[in-house]
């Protein structure tokens, strides 16, 4: 091949190549880059959605036939089957696999006290975990539970708004602020800076109520969280969170998972008050008895 008719060719490929990005492009309708702010920032405002099963255990994990389960006709942990609680809920109440998402090792760093205790939440779970309860799921569970949450921003510097579907829950993210929170609470005292185009949310002021996963995995009102929202693309986002709990673990630990947009044209939050749901479950032994009818 002659070198006129090498360079022609490489041109003409590399046209090819032009083109059919620019139609890929066109056809998905998004960039490769997040979208901004007018003050520069990455826009995650949004419904967005995890994909995993961190809800169920943030831990790698084998499939099991039930969140709480009894021995079964054979004495091996392998062929444990449903206990009674859950045994009518059939596949409903599998608890899927999973490769897990806390980061390096990939174990939580229990002290052995509280090592214990969290073997002891995992056996009870129908009687301990707050969502069963409706409570408000704390930070960062909330952003893993398997329901979508919604992210409102108007710019960088400006407070911004993330409201999610399991019980109505919300929390303000205070950008550049100094303020302590007037009191401790389940979603805790959030507040936000840039460090380049990541989110970084510091959350404190929790009351330690709540849980992080459906495995008996808990906290205490020592706890401080701090989440990191990193954009990889228009529809997607990284999220980091580092746990440090002095009362319960030996270390600080991470979890990390993508998270994504809902791209329904309609995409919105639904109202999912699950209060009323479950007072059958906390009050049903309170309610008075029917009155026997007459006639």
């Amino acid at each position: 091949m002659s070198r006129r008719s090498l360079i022609a060719a490489i041109l003409a490929t590399a046209v090819v190549t032009a083109i059919v990005s620019v139609s890929v492009t066109r056809l998905t309708g998004q960039s490769s880059r997040p979208a901004r702010t007018a003050d520069g920032k990455p826009n995650i405002s949004g419904v967005w959605q995890v994909n995993n099963e961190a809800n169920w255990d943030l831990q790698a994990h084998d499939a099991r036939p039930g969140a709480v389960t009894q021995r079964g006709i054979y004495p091996y942990a392998y062929a444990e089957v449903p206990a009674a609680p859950v045994l009518a809920l059939g596949a409903a109440g599998i608890v899927p696999a999973s490769i897990g998402v806390v980061q390096g090792d990939k174990q939580i760093p229990y002290i052995a006290a509280a090592a214990s205790r969290k073997t002891e939440n995992g056996a009870h779970w129908v009687d301990r975990d707050p969502e069963l309860k409706c409570y408000l799921p704390g930070i960062p569970r909330a952003t893993y539970m398997p329901h979508p949450f919604q992210i409102v921003q108007s710019s960088g510097t400006n407070d911004m708004l993330i409201t999610y579907e399991f019980a109505s829950a919300s929390r303000i993210v205070r950008m550049n602020s100094k303020a302590d929170s007037p009191i401790d609470t389940w979603m805790g005292w959030s507040r936000g800076s840039w460090d380049g185009d990541t989110l970084v949310v510091d959350v404190t002021s929790f009351n330690g109520q709540a849980w992080f996963d459906r495995a008996g995995n808990y906290q205490s009102d020592r706890l401080h969280v701090v989440e990191r929202y990193t954009p990889i693309g228009p529809d997607a986002f990284r999220y980091e969170a580092t746990i440090d709990d002095p009362t319960l673990y030996s270390r600080p630990w991470k979890i990390s998972m993508p998270i994504y947009r809902r791209l329904e044209k309609d995409a919105q939050l639904v109202e999912y008050k699950c209060v009323e749901f479950v007072e059958e479950l906390m009050y049903g032994e309170f309610v008075k008895k029917p009155r026997q009818q007459t006639h």
